[in-house]
């Protein structure tokens, strides 16, 4: 297995990659940030097809090992008053989402579960100042 940070100076990190379902359907868009207690986070932009690949450093290098809280941001501005929201405000916040992996080694098929628990997405609108 090739580790991504070996001689860069930096933590190692693990190739991850996967896809984020809400109620079974994959999420087409927001993204994902895997969050270590005592390192650099690591983010995926979430495609069409739900999919995402982690970076920490660079492009892709994945995520560093360890057992990790997880957010989903999921919203998506529709004008300077309002946003539409693709998944729960919940999965936002590390603290509330629920949602934590462990990341041992590389991995492209990590699956990221999201309910709108009987709710659906929604538009939220702004006060204009």
């Amino acid at each position: 297995m090739t580790t991504a940070g070996c001689g860069d100076g930096r933590t190692q990190r693990i190739p991850v990659s996967g896809q984020v379902t809400i109620d079974g359907v994959p999420l087409e868009q927001g993204f994902v940030q895997v969050i270590p207690a005592n390192d650099r986070p690591a983010t995926g932009k979430i495609g069409s097809d739900g999919r995402f690949q982690l970076t920490t450093y660079e492009p892709d290098d994945g995520c560093v090992p360890g057992t990790h809280q997880v957010a989903i941001i999921a919203n998506e501005t529709l004008d300077p008053q309002s946003q539409k929201w693709h998944a729960p405000k919940s999965y936002m916040d590390p603290a509330t989402s629920g949602l934590e992996v462990t990341v041992t080694e590389a991995t492209s098929s990590l699956t990221l579960e999201l309910t709108w628990d009987g709710a659906e997405p929604f538009i939220e609108r702004f006060d204009a100042e």
